[in-house]
C-alpha cells in the first residue's frame, strides 16, 4: 500500500493511528485514502496544505465539525465535507466510520481552474463546507472510485478520469463565484483523435492515465474525457480497455501463455486479466483460445 507522507490531513490520521485500507496517487497532484475509525476523540487539521474531499461510506452519524463554538453535526453515511488549503478545521470524533478521502494539490488546483473556468486560481477559492450532500459526487467516489482496484495498472485511465471530474466539478460548484455549469465543448479533431488512438495501441502495456491521452490531443484532461467521449461514444477507460481486449485475443490466437498477454496488454494479473476478458466478450481467455 502507498505512504502519502507529506499530506496534512493523511499525516494527522496516520500519526494518530487510524487504520488505512487503502492509498494511492491518482496522477497529476491527485491522491486517495480510505480510513476506518471507531473511537471518541478530537482531531484538529492545522492549514493544511492540500484541498480534501471527504465521503462518509458508511458510519459518521455522530460526528461534529467545530467552527467556532457551534457544532455543526454530520448527516451520517452520504455525508461529503470539503476542507479547503490552509482552512484550520476542528471535528468531534465518535463511533465507527469509513471514511474516502480525495487530496487535492495547490498545483492539480491550479491546472484544473486554468483548463476547467479559464480563471485566475489566485482569484478563485474553494468554500470550507463542513457537511453537505451532492448526489453526483458521491455516485462519482462510491461507483467509480471505490469499486476499482487503485493500484492496478490497468485501471489508471478510469480512476484518474474520476478525480479529475470530481476536482472540475468541485471548481465549476463549490467555490466563491458561485454555481456553474461546466462548458460544453466539441469533440476532438481527426488529428488529435487519430494522435491518441495511436498512443494507445502502442503503449497498451504501460498504465496509462487520462492525463497521458490529454496531453497527446493537447487538451486538460476535464476537456479532453468530454471531447473524446462525444468523437466516440465512449470513456477513454472503456475505450482502453476495449483496445487491450482486442489486442489480448490476437495474441491469444498465436499461442502466448495467458500470463504473458496479461502483462503485454497492461494487466498486473493474470487473475484481473481474465476478469476483464470474461466481462467484455462473455467467455475466459482459456475459453476463447478453444473456441468455446
Amino acid at each position: 500500500m502507498l505512504n502519502l507522507a507529506g499530506h496534512s490531513v493523511y499525516d494527522h490520521l496516520a500519526s494518530a493511528g487510524v487504520p488505512l485500507r487503502a492509498a494511492a496517487t491518482f496522477g497529476d497532484g491527485l491522491a486517495g485514502a480510505l480510513w476506518d475509525r471507531n473511537e471518541d476523540a478530537t482531531a484538529r487539521y492545522e492549514t493544511p496544505s492540500h484541498h480534501t474531499l471527504s465521503l462518509y461510506v458508511s458510519g459518521g452519524l455522530a460526528f461534529r465539525r467545530r467552527p467556532g463554538e457551534a457544532a455543526v453535526p454530520s448527516f451520517g453515511p452520504g455525508s461529503l465535507c470539503l476542507m479547503p488549503r490552509g482552512a484550520s478545521s476542528e471535528w468531534e470524533v465518535s463511533g465507527p466510520i469509513r471514511m474516502l478521502h480525495l487530496y487535492i494539490s495547490r498545483q492539480a488546483f491550479d491546472r484544473a481552474v486554468v483548463a476547467t473556468i479559464d480563471a485566475d486560481p489566485d482569484r478563485v477559492h474553494l468554500l470550507d463546507v463542513p457537511y453537505f450532500q451532492d448526489p453526483v459526487i458521491e455516485s462519482v467516489m462510491r461507483q467509480v472510485v471505490l469499486p476499482l482496484d487503485w493500484n492496478e495498472p490497468s485501471e489508471r485511465v478510469a480512476i484518474s478520469h474520476a478525480a479529475q471530474t470530481l476536482l472540475a466539478y468541485l471548481i465549476s460548484r463549490l467555490t466563491e463565484r458561485g454555481p456553474r455549469a461546466l462548458e460544453a465543448r466539441g469533440g476532438l479533431s481527426p488529428a488529435a483523435l487519430r494522435r491518441v488512438s495511436e498512443f494507445i495501441a502502442a503503449h497498451l502495456a504501460a498504465p496509462l492515465s487520462v492525463m497521458d491521452l490529454a496531453s497527446c490531443a493537447g487538451l486538460s484532461p476535464h476537456h479532453f474525457a468530454r471531447a473524446f467521449r462525444r468523437s466516440t461514444g465512449e470513456s477513454p477507460h472503456a475505450f482502453v480497455l476495449r483496445c487491450r481486449i482486442e489486442r489480448a485475443k490476437e495474441i491469444l490466437s498465436g499461442g502466448m501463455a495467458v500470463s504473458d498477454v496479461a502483462a503485454l496488454c497492461g494487466f498486473s494479473s493474470q487473475s484481473h486479466f481474465t476478469a476483464r476478458f470474461r466481462q467484455m466478450t462473455g467467455v475466459t481467455p482459456g475459453q476463447f483460445v478453444r473456441g468455446i
